[in-house]
């Protein structure tokens, strides 16, 4: 079976209108503490990403954050991690993150949330990774997105295959499972050279 030791985590540096979207960023922080994964994600203290790095680090796991220089004066920086890493930029901050991780879970956020769920799934599609990647689907809130994953399919813009590079569950421990048992397919390219 994989063996899936750090985990990558994007979330939302706020927390979002309702409740649920706390409580399971700090479920998931429990879960990921309790069975000895280390999280890596953006460093901050605010939001989902600060609630759900102390609940990772009050069930007793560790916790390595990687933040760019330049946002030290716009986001907190948790000063109570297992390792910060600073980094130049933006970029390098992903590309260290994904360095770091054996697989991916995106907590309800924004557009940066977004951003960085979406680029895994790229580098996923095109080969550069095997990790598994999954969402918290918390209330729901990855619905519209999983529609539009859908409806690139329907449309021919993107492969059937491209569904089965995303988990998702509304509980933290059915999640992790599922990445646990990930298997890549392989072998679906993303470009179909005979194709008109």
């Amino acid at each position: 079976m994989f063996q899936m030791k750090s985990i990558c985590v994007f979330a939302g540096s706020s927390f979002g209108k309702h409740p649920e979207y706390d409580l399971y960023a700090k479920k998931l922080g429990k879960e990921l503490g309790n069975n000895g994964y280390t999280l890596v994600y953006g460093g901050s203290n605010t939001g989902l990403m600060g609630s759900l790095a102390n609940s990772v680090l009050e069930s007793g796991g560790e916790v390595i954050g990687v933040m760019p220089k330049g946002l030290f004066k716009g986001e907190i920086v948790h000063n109570k991690l297992t390792k910060l890493i600073e980094v130049e930029s933006m970029h390098e901050r992903k590309a260290k993150m994904s360095e770091l991780a054996d697989g991916y879970i995106a907590l309800p956020g924004g557009l940066g949330t977004f951003e960085e769920l979406f680029e895994v799934l790229c580098w996923a599609q095109i080969g550069i990774h095997d990790k598994p990647i999954g969402v918290l689907n918390v209330n729901g809130y990855y619905d519209p997105l999983l529609r539009l994953v859908e409806y690139s399919i329907e449309e021919q813009f993107s492969k059937a295959s491209n569904r089965d590079l995303i988990q998702s569950s509304a509980e933290p421990q059915a999640l992790l499972q599922m990445l646990k048992s990930y298997k890549p397919k392989g072998g679906d390219q993303k470009w179909n050279l005979t194709e008109k």
